[in-house]
């Protein structure tokens, strides 16, 4: 059993297609793919997690090709795969009783995007009682307009969501640090 679970949020083929804008921080995947290996040698729960859309245009939708993983970050035999349908990856997916099974006490979080699916999935585990990290340059958002039809530029929404989760809900990092701590 290991106490410390890597959570690897959204990170498929999909979000490439041009239709989501502008893009933030083009070093996720590979943060996110450094991130995984040091989980892997470190022999932590890894627990690839996905979204299948409801809505029948998106990429993200299982019967489309954006549904498959992105290569550098892709799932290894033996490594648990889930398949969620709302932001947060604790919502009909079992990851509360797989984590709660493999002895898991902690997670750090990596993937798409910072201010949807991993805010979401940070500050559920929070709540429900783990002690949480954000890898902030292994995350990553689109360009985005306000309720009020104002741009509103990724990098500005990443830092936000990244301050909203910082202290209250998750210790949030950059990798070279979160790897000099694993």
């Amino acid at each position: 059993m290991t106490e410390c679970a890597l959570l690897l949020v959204d990170l498929q083929a999909g979000f490439d297609a041009p239709e989501w804008g502008e893009r933030n921080n083009p070093a996720c995947e590979a943060n996110a793919a450094r991130a995984l290996a040091a989980a892997r040698a470190a022999e932590w729960e890894v627990i690839h997690i996905r979204h299948h859309s409801r809505s029948p245009e998106s990429p993200l939708r299982r019967s489309t090709p954006g549904f498959a993983w992105k290569p550098e970050t892709a799932p290894q035999a033996g490594e648990r795969q889930l398949v969620k349908r709302v932001n947060s990856a604790f919502i009909g997916t079992g990851l509360n009783a797989v984590l709660a099974a493999a002895g898991v006490t902690a997670v750090t979080i990596v993937g798409l995007t910072t201010d949807h699916c991993v805010s979401t999935t940070a500050r559920m585990a929070e709540n429900l009682g783990y002690a949480v990290t954000v890898i902030a340059d292994a995350t990553a958002t689109f360009d985005r307009e306000d309720p009020w039809g104002e741009p509103v530029r990724a990098a500005e929404l990443h830092a936000g969501a990244l301050t909203s989760l910082s202290g209250e809900f998750a210790t949030v990092l950059e990798t070279d640090a979160w790897l000099e701590s694993v």
